[in-house]
């Protein structure tokens, strides 16, 4: 397999596409205004954020495989990478596309960089609900960076009415049945996670897939399922946009979810959870309906799996010849402290997504979506979560996805001394229910 920060000598700054560079540096700008990689000629701040490299014993320098897949072009990457391809294919639940869009259209740049963009914009003028779009765009990342890019079948997102399908070539660095929990992540591309991370569209701490699943719990929604196709060398994340039968508890869903076999098995057997005696009878019933939900979510990847193997032999878009490069899998293990100590909280800290309201999720919508905003714009959405409720501060964390220090020091403290929030409990600062209150005499006033 190919690292993506091996530098490609022959290919130099023509390689480009220019316009992208420019909308990368624009939205680079804006999410860090005082940086001084800002003032920087192209090369060098392309340097700066691993999408230019350099042979120090040789003094060549040349485009990163990073860089080539951020912002190049489709024609020139496929030069390097012949099985590289892109998709977004949506239906009305027949068999003709409504809208469709690929890598080779020819129409624009065909990198995963104007690609994320096109599809966030699809998603979020399609998706009312803020939380829902995050979330889709949360897993659209996930697949763009953990794709193995040398691998057959391309990188595919497919909409129906009633779900979301994301497949890319390469499988799971970490077990599957940890995905939705895990809290370190093993990078298969760690420049490309770089450069969009320096953007705040991610981050390294394995956290995404764990916060996607919280809030499709939120809503209500079928647990996600994840397929590993051994075979294809392929992993599928379906999302499904229908609501469970019976609200249970998130301990319930995780006990009863569907795993996945790596040794070949695209499923652990679910019936062996059925088997276990109960003693509850309605407990019973729900696992009968659930076996049948992760059923029919499982023959739906099948059949899914299926058709992107018969949809990409049928269009002849790659060439199986080329065997230029070595396949051997090499995961990235980079020390990842720093940026896991947020998640050592213990379990009196965390936050039980099923007690947090729908109307909260979206109100914060914005500040998890923009890692940097102005104190004014995290202090009004602050103050329009408490009109709601009162909220602890461990709350406040989960639903604007900062540090619960960095919340308290840098806005609530400002806000409780501007008379704007008062405290719950005010003789108590230390009470263990202790919470903020929006101060409606602060209106009155």
């Amino acid at each position: 397999m190919l690292q993506d920060n091996l530098i490609l000598e022959h290919y130099g700054l023509n390689e480009l596409n220019f316009d992208t560079i420019k909308s990368y540096r624009d939205r680079f700008a804006e999410v860090k205004p005082a940086h001084p990689w800002n003032a920087l000629e192209t090369k060098e701040f392309l340097y700066k954020v691993g999408a230019w490299g350099k042979v120090r014993d040789t003094h060549k320098e040349g485009v990163t495989l990073a860089g080539l897949l951020l912002f190049s072009e489709e024609r020139i990457i496929t030069e390097v990478l012949p099985q590289y391809f892109l998709e977004y294919r949506e239906s009305k639940g027949n068999e003709e596309w409504t809208e469709r869009f690929t890598s080779q259209d020819g129409t624009w740049s065909g990198n995963i960089f104007d690609f994320y963009f096109h599809i966030h914009e699809i998603v979020r003028n399609s998706e009312p609900q803020p939380s829902i779009a995050s979330s889709l765009t949360e897993v659209l990342i996930n697949m763009l960076i953990h794709a193995d890019y040398n691998g057959e079948g391309g990188v595919i997102l497919e909409k129906q009415p009633s779900h979301y399908v994301f497949s890319n070539p390469g499988l799971l660095l970490v077990p599957t049945d940890s995905v939705f929990s895990n809290t370190v992540s093993q990078l298969r591309n760690p420049n490309i996670v770089k450069l969009f991370s320096l953007l705040g569209l991610c981050e390294r701490s394995g956290s995404g897939l764990k916060k996607v699943k919280q809030n499709w719990n939120l809503h209500h929604y079928k647990t996600p399922v994840i397929d590993q196709d051994v075979s294809m060398h392929r992993t599928v994340v379906m999302l499904s946009l229908s609501t469970q039968e019976r609200q249970v508890s998130s301990s319930e869903k995780d006990t009863y979810n569907t795993s996945i076999d790596d040794s070949g098995n695209n499923f652990k057997d679910v019936e062996k959870y059925q088997n276990t005696p109960k003693n509850d009878v309605e407990t019973d019933s729900y696992n009968k309906n659930e076996y049948s939900c992760n059923k029919e979510l499982i023959e739906e990847l099948k059949s899914y799996n299926n058709d992107v193997y018969s949809f990409n032999k049928e269009g002849n878009y790659y060439n199986k010849e080329s065997n230029l490069y070595n396949n051997d899998i090499n995961s990235y293990n980079n020390n990842h402290n720093s940026c896991n100590n947020e998640q050592g909280e213990n379990s009196s800290n965390l936050v039980n997504a099923e007690n947090i309201d729908t109307k909260l999720w979206d109100i914060a919508a914005l500040a998890r979506e923009k890692k940097r905003l102005s104190p004014n714009q995290m202090e009004h959405i602050i103050l329009e979560l408490c009109k709601e409720k009162p909220l602890m501060l461990k709350e406040f964390a989960y639903l604007l996805e900062r540090t619960p220090d960095g919340v308290r020091n840098n806005y609530l403290t400002k806000l409780l001394r501007k008379g704007q929030l008062q405290l719950k409990y005010p003789n108590q600062p230390n009470h263990p229910k202790q919470a903020y209150l929006f101060n409606k005499k602060d209106i009155e006033k």
